[in-house]
């Protein structure tokens, strides 16, 4: 789902990012959900997942 990105949105360097700098991904928490976007392309949109959601994407990735 993307959703329009609230005004207070504090986009952070994901810990989960790739060591190379073009490979990061940057997360802002938008209270309830949780923001996903490409640090290449701020502008292009963002994902955004519930806290669960969000949780469990990271579950699988780290297997």
């Amino acid at each position: 789902m993307n959703t329009p990105e609230p005004p207070q949105a504090v986009w952070r360097k994901s810990t989960y990012s790739g060591g190379v700098e073009n490979e990061c991904v940057e997360v802002a928490d938008l209270k309830s959900h949780v923001g996903v976007r490409d640090s290449k392309d701020p502008a292009g949109g963002h994902l955004t997942l519930t806290r669960q959601d969000f949780a469990d994407l990271l579950s699988q990735l780290r297997s």
